[in-house]
Parts: C-alpha cells; structure tokens; sequence
C-alpha cells in the first residue's frame, strides 16, 4: 500500500554525498525501533522508501511519519521467511523506482536461554528470522540490482554480540555472526556488479526488543551496560540509523564487506 506524500522539498544544505533524492529503498523490520527510525531518516536523506514488517499497524505509523517529514512511502504487511512476499515487495520498489538501488535488512527478533537450555525450535526460529530473513532480503535485492544494472547498497543488522560471548544469547549471537558471514561473502561475490555489501553491528540500543518487564529492570540493564561504554550509555535507534544510512549513500562508496560497529566503544576489535 502506498502512503502518498505531500510535496517533498528538498531538505536545506542537504550534503551531496548523503543525497538519496531519486533511489528507491526497501527496509525490513520498518514496523518499529532501528527500523523504523532507518526508514525515516532514509526518507529525509531523499529516498523513496518501501517499509517491509509483519506488524501491519506500525507499518503505516512508520509510513506516516516518513510522509509528515515531507517523504514517500510503501507498505509492504510481510513475514521475511516468507521468501514469495519478500520477493513481491522487491518488484514493486522496482517499478516504483525504476530500481531499487538500496536495501536495509534489519528484521530481527531476541530470544534468551542458556546454551544447556535452548532447544532447537528456539534456534530454528531465530536463525529464520535473523538469518534466513536476511539472506532472502539480500538475495531477492541484488538480483533486482543485478538485473536492472543498479550500483545499489545492501545493508545487514548485525549485532554487538558477535564480537564477544553474551550469556543466554546463544541463537541470538549464532544468527547475527551468520549474518556477518553472509555480509563478507555476498560483498565478494556481487562487488564486480558495482554493489556494496556492508553491516551494521550495533550495541545495546533503546527499542522495544529490548524492552525490560518494568521501568525498574530496564535502569538496572541499562546503569550496567552503560558501565561498559567509556562513553558512560547505552544507545539510541537514531544513532544507528545514522550508521545505516552513511552505508546506504555515496559517503562510503569505497566500503564494502565491512562491519560498522555503533557500540559506545563496549567492544573495540581490530
């Protein structure tokens, strides 16, 4: 479903190599927190975008938002295991645009149990979503790109916890360190078409994945894990759509296969 827009101005002072004015985007997980707010801020950069979540109402809450910011926006109501409708909603940000010349696969969910017991619906669930759900969103954009000869960007979410060992995130940290492999491959793979494949490995951030049962649980997560950013906080959705969209534009047309870490400094690999 297209939400129409209202006479999009371009934003003032808008940098060059952050313009999106004329590409197309798809992002997954639109529906709410990082994805939500990459869809946005992609929309204000210019692009038209495609919101793909299976949360139908906070679809068109993203949609509104992108459109009362001056932006375009589709929706696209859809599960990212569900390679057909993910492959739908590619071909119609195709002929919308023309191409789709960015997509933002950031559909995620968290489940938390210890290594001893997890069992493996509770993997073959997560590794669905956050793996295979990037995979399929990856595969369908670059034959779109390959396919229309569009110097396109794939951006993957990754996450913090691949970079150090986190109790009772055994699926979580598994998909996400599958999801980098799948960055640094496809970047090999598809590069020779002039397509970039990059990731997102943020920290702990504010969303309602990470939500805690109450206010009081939530400060008590957050004093600790500020605790271990030298910069004394945990994160904000924004911040990382921030990352996503430097990723998406021009501004790192020479990166590819690599892994951007928005963490507060929590971890500092080489």
């Amino acid at each position: 479903m297209r939400i129409p827009a209202h006479g999009r101005q371009p934003a003032p002072g808008r940098l060059p190599a952050y313009d999106l004015t004329g590409r197309t985007a798809l992002v997954t997980g639109a529906a709410s927190g990082i994805g939500r707010a990459t869809a946005v801020l992609l929309a204000q950069a210019g692009a038209a975008v495609h919101c793909a979540d299976r949360d139908e109402k906070g679809l068109i809450r993203t949609a509104h938002l992108i459109v009362q910011a001056g932006g375009d926006a589709w929706t696209h109501p859809l599960d990212v295991t569900d390679r057909a409708t993910l492959g739908a909603a590619v071909s119609a940000a195709e002929r919308t645009g023309g191409s789709l010349d960015i997509a933002a696969a950031i559909a995620g969910i968290m489940h938390r149990s210890t290594v001893l017991e997890t069992e493996d619906t509770d993997l073959d669930r997560v590794l669905a979503v956050n793996f295979k759900g990037a995979l399929h969103t990856c595969q369908e954009a670059a034959r779109s790109m390959i396919r229309t000869g569009t110097r396109g960007a794939l951006v993957t979410m990754a996450s913090g916890a691949v970079d150090t060992g986190s109790a009772g995130l055994l699926c979580y940290g598994a998909a996400k360190a599958a999801v980098v492999q799948l960055t640094r491959t496809l970047a090999t793979e598809i590069g020779e078409h002039g397509i970039r494949v990059n990731a997102v490995a943020p920290g702990w951030v504010r969303t309602p994945m990470t939500e805690r049962p109450d206010a009081a649980s939530r400060r008590r997560v957050e004093e600790t894990l500020s605790r271990m950013s030298p910069l004394g906080r945990v994160g904000e959705a924004l911040e990382v759509a921030h990352a996503v969209l430097y990723l998406a534009s021009d501004a790192s047309s020479f990166m590819t296969g690599q892994i951007l870490r928005p963490n507060g400094g929590v971890a500092m690999p080489w």
